[in-house]
C-alpha cells in the first residue's frame, strides 16, 4: 500500500473514525482502525460489535492495499502531525507515515482477524443536517445514565408518514422533539431506540455535509435488521439498536393546565445559575410564580440561603413549585427561544418547560417535562 493524501483531510477522516474504538477492546484487534486504499480513496474503519464507523477521503494512490494499525496511536500522530502533505506506505509488518521531515512507524495487526462491518440497512430517508443535530441534543440531554436500565439510556425514534419524534427520559425529566423529514415512502413508519450517547455523538459529528440519511433495518431477518444507520458528509455509521418497551411517554404530559408563567430566558438562567450556588447536592431550588413575578429560593435553616427575585408573567393562580436546579437549566438550554413558559397543574404533579407558544395554539415541537421536588411542611 502507498498513497499521498491532505496532512488535515487525514486527520479529520481519522479523528472521526477514532470516536468509535472501545476503550477497553474485547478482543485486541477491535482496538485497530482498518485503512483501505483504492485507487482514488481511502476507505477507514473502526467497529466494536455495537457501532461502526466509515469514512472515505480522496487520495493520490500509487499503490492500493490494506492495514491494521493501533486506531488510537494513528489518531495521536495525525494531530500532531506538521501542515504537509502525508505519505503512508507498508514494508511488511509495518506502516510507515512520512509528513515533512517527520516520519513514524507503526506496527501492523492482523487484517485477516478484523471482522466485517455490517451492512448499511435501507435507506428510510433525510433530513437537513442542522435541524437533525439539534433535535438529538435537546432530547438526550434527558436520557439515563444507569446503565442498568438500557431501556433509559436511549432515545427512542418514531417515524410516522413525514413526521419524526424523538423522546428520552431518566424517570425524573422527559424531553420529546418533533421534526418533519423526507421519508422514501410516505407510509413510512417504525419505532427504534437507540442508545443516546451514541445518537448524539453521530448527529453533532455529521454536520459537515448539507444532509444525513437515516437508514432502518426492514424487520426480522432482514437486511440491517436491529440496527439503525446515518451517512452524511461522506461519513456512515451504524448502531445496534437497544431492547425493550419504551415508557409510555405520551401520557404523561397533562391533558390541561392550572396555568402557566413566562420568563425571560437569559434572565431565568442567570439567576437560577446564582441562586443555585447554595443549594446543596440533590436539593431543590424553590419558585414561587405572583403575578408580575417569580422568586427563586435555594437553602434553609442554619444553611447558606439565596433569594433573587425576577420579572414573571402569570396566568391563573400563584403557586409554589420546586425542581433540581440542574434539570431545570438543561432544559432552558435547549428551548431555544427568548421566553419560557412553564406550565403547570400542581405542586407536585410534573410541569412542562416550551419556548414562546406557536402563534396558531399547536403543540410546540420542543417540550421538556420536569417532575417537581415534593416540599415538606
Amino acid at each position: 500500500m502507498k498513497f499521498r493524501i491532505d496532512r488535515d483531510a487525514l486527520a479529520d477522516a481519522v479523528a472521526w473514525t477514532a470516536r468509535t474504538l472501545p476503550v477497553r477492546p474485547p478482543v485486541p484487534v477491535l482496538a485497530g482502525m482498518h485503512l483501505e486504499a483504492t485507487e482514488e480513496r481511502l476507505k477507514l474503519s473502526a467497529f466494536d460489535y455495537e457501532v461502526s464507523a466509515q469514512v472515505s477521503a480522496d487520495i493520490d494512490c500509487h499503490e492500493p492495499g490494506t492495514a491494521l494499525v493501533s486506531g488510537r496511536l494513528l489518531a495521536e500522530i495525525c494531530r500532531a502531525l506538521p501542515p504537509h502533505p502525508v505519505e503512508v506506505t507498508t514494508d511488511g509488518a509495518k506502516v510507515m507515515l512520512q509528513c515533512g521531515s517527520a516520519k513514524f512507524t507503526l506496527l501492523t495487526m492482523p487484517v485477516e482477524d478484523y471482522p466485517s462491518l455490517p451492512a448499511m440497512p435501507p435507506v428510510a430517508g433525510t433530513v437537513g443536517s442542522d435541524e437533525f443535530a439539534s433535535a438529538v441534543a435537546q432530547v438526550a440531554i434527558a436520557a439515563g445514565r444507569d446503565d442498568t436500565i438500557p431501556m433509559l439510556t436511549g432515545v427512542r425514534v418514531e417515524i410516522d408518514g413525514d413526521t419524526v419524534t424523538l423522546a428520552s427520559t431518566d424517570r425524573y425529566r422527559l424531553a420529546v422533539r418533533e421534526f418533519k423529514w423526507s421519508p422514501d415512502t410516505l407510509s413510512a413508519n417504525a419505532v427504534a431506540l437507540i442508545p443516546a450517547k451514541t445518537l448524539a455523538d453521530t448527529a453533532k459529528s455529521l454536520t459537515s455535509g448539507a444532509e444525513v440519511k437515516i437508514s432502518l433495518g426492514t424487520g426480522e431477518g432482514g437486511q440491517g435488521e436491529g440496527m439503525i444507520g446515518f451517512e452524511g458528509g461522506g461519513r456512515k455509521t451504524t448502531s445496534r439498536l437497544l431492547d425493550g418497551d419504551f415508557v409510555k411517554y405520551r401520557s404523561l404530559f397533562p391533558a390541561e393546565y392550572a396555568g402557566y408563567a413566562e420568563v425571560q430566558t437569559s434572565a431565568f438562567v442567570d439567576a437560577l445559575k446564582r441562586v443555585a450556588l447554595v443549594a446543596e447536592r440533590n436539593t431543590p431550588v424553590r419558585l414561587s410564580f405572583h403575578q408580575g413575578e417569580v422568586v427563586l429560593e435555594a437553602g434553609t435553616g442554619d444553611e447558606a440561603q439565596a433569594v433573587e427575585a425576577l420579572e414573571a408573567t402569570l396566568e391563573g393562580d400563584d403557586i409554589n413549585i420546586a425542581f433540581n436546579p440542574g434539570y431545570v437549566l438543561d432544559g432552558l438550554a435547549q428551548i431555544a427561544s427568548d421566553v419560557a413558559r412553564l406550565s403547570f397543574t400542581t405542586p407536585t404533579k410534573p410541569a412542562v418547560l416550551t419556548g414562546k407558544p406557536l402563534e396558531d395554539g399547536g403543540v410546540p415541537a420542543y417540550r421538556y417535562l420536569i417532575m417537581p421536588v415534593r416540599l415538606s411542611n
